[in-house]
């Protein structure tokens, strides 16, 4: 949110805060030093890789043996600061370990789990742990670095049950060339989030979010018209997040970022110029977004969790981050699918398993993740434990599941909801495609963002000419890949 996200990283989420996942990743500067070590700290992964102990398919696709020893580094385990999430990881490892008394967790605290600098260091070193923490945009990355174990023979519906009723798009984003690299942690997708408190002091009904650009558009400045500083709609333009908002944005209108074999950008067309053109004309015809702009994320929640703000794109998982760490209210919040609907940007976050691991650390690696984060009704879908323990149940969440799985695991949630789920029922009932990022996204949204804060800074701006300096400037990160 986070992201990312931000946390998505939230994408920083952001790229919470957040994101988990895909959402634009805010660079920041960060030690790695204490990550080349991680790799030596007591792993029984092997450095050798020339394949030539590799066990045939068939026993690759075994089980772990529960009499193997084994010992796993893993990042991206809560922080001492997040004393639920921490107590529940570490519930996981003993259940774990009755099964798999031999197998030895070393958890690593990485918060947040991924920082852009950091990770690409990490890569560069060889020095990431056994099993390692990325969003679903990082896959190419990693295999650029030689980082990631090909997976595939030891993926089945012995080690991973419910992976039969995972939704297809999740795991094809772990694909390269037919082979899986990762297994997935979350995902999300955006919808247009709205404050109802002022859905309601506007006259507007806060059960009924805009489904059209016409009518978000409309719906702002009925908001902004209450005036003491208000905005009916909020948007990005700086640190990435405008272009990963205007990809969004096109994504809903049934539009492209890039061509479809990657190599061309493909946003400059009728989609584009509506996109600018429309938030042009509510930043100043309709006075509807603010005078502040340049707004990165984190700056829209803030807004919205003091009632200032009337609407923005987000994740779900915006409205814990606004809950949580800026002391708003769940029952303030509702969500719709995003305007459009005909697609949305989705991500998420998943666990690679270090190149050169051997394959009982392979299978090790598989057991928890399969454990911790991917059978209904365990680890993080343990609805009644998280609720127990006062964490949020009841976000308007994606699910990864399908099938048999999805229908256990709502009715879990649902069973355990400490929200009113009832304010997010128009994201739920109106499921919308996912769409992965583009390719490059990073670079792509960074050179988006003087589109977004073109319009958003200058009565003047000239779109076509944003939009165009745009396109060749994509074109030629297209053509570095």
């Amino acid at each position: 949110m986070i992201s990312s996200g931000f946390r998505r990283t939230r994408h920083t989420r952001t790229h919470t805060a957040p994101r988990r996942g895909i959402r634009p990743a805010l660079a920041t500067a960060a030690a790695i030093s204490a990550l080349a070590t991680l790799a030596a700290c007591g792993t029984s992964s092997s450095s050798d890789d020339s394949g030539g102990d590799r066990p045939a398919a068939a026993d690759a696709g075994a089980p772990l043996d529960p009499k193997t020893k084994v010992t796993l580094t893993i990042d991206c385990m809560p922080p001492a600061t997040k004393k639920a999430e921490l107590k529940q990881w570490q519930e996981d490892v003993k259940e774990f370990n009755k099964k798999y008394p031999n197998v030895t967790i070393q958890g690593k605290q990485t918060d947040p789990c991924l920082e852009p600098p950091r990770f690409t260091a990490m890569l560069k070193a060889k020095s990431q742990p056994d099993v390692f923490y990325t969003y679903f945009t990082d896959l190419q990355q990693v295999l650029d670095n030689d980082g990631a174990e090909d997976i595939t023979a030891y993926v089945n519906d012995q080690t991973a049950p419910a992976l039969k009723d995972m939704d297809p798009g999740v795991l094809d984003v772990m694909k390269k060339d037919g082979k899986l690299y990762g297994l997935p942690y979350s995902n999300y997708t955006m919808g247009l989030l709205i404050n109802r408190k002022l859905f309601e002091q506007a006259g507007l009904d806060p059960n009924t979010p805009p489904a059209t650009w016409d009518e978000v558009r409309a719906a702002a400045k009925k908001i902004a018209a209450l005036g003491n500083g208000v905005s009916g709609y909020g948007e990005y333009s700086a640190q990435n997040t405008g272009g990963w908002h205007f990809t969004a944005t096109m994504y809903g209108m049934g539009g492209e970022m890039v061509s479809a074999d990657g190599t061309k950008a493909a946003f400059n067309d009728d989609n584009g110029k509506q996109i600018a053109e429309n938030l042009k004309a509510m930043r100043w015809e309709d006075n509807s977004m603010g005078k502040t702009q340049l707004l990165k994320w984190g700056d829209l929640q803030k807004q919205m969790a003091t009632d200032k703000l009337g609407m923005f794109l987000a994740a779900p998982d915006d409205i814990t981050y606004m809950v949580q760490n800026l002391k708003a209210s769940y029952e303030n919040f509702g969500m719709g699918p995003i305007p459009g609907a005909k697609a949305t940007l989705f991500g998420g976050n998943d666990y690679m398993i270090k190149k050169g691991s051997s394959p009982d650390t392979i299978k090790a690696a598989i057991a928890w993740l399969n454990f911790k984060f991917l059978t209904p009704g365990k680890g993080q879908f343990a609805w009644d434990r998280t609720k127990a323990d006062g964490l949020p149940v009841g976000l308007p969440q994606p699910n990864f599941w399908t099938g048999e799985s999805k229908t256990a695991d709502d009715a879990a949630r649902a069973a355990s909801a400490t929200m009113p789920v009832e304010n997010f029922k128009p994201f739920l009932d109106n499921p919308v495609p996912g769409k992965a990022e583009p390719p490059k996204a990073q670079e792509i949204y960074k050179v988006l963002d003087n589109v977004m804060s073109g319009v958003l800074t200058n009565e003047d701006a000239d779109i076509a000419k944003l939009l165009s300096s745009a396109e060749s400037q994509v074109n030629q990160v297209l053509a570095n890949q």
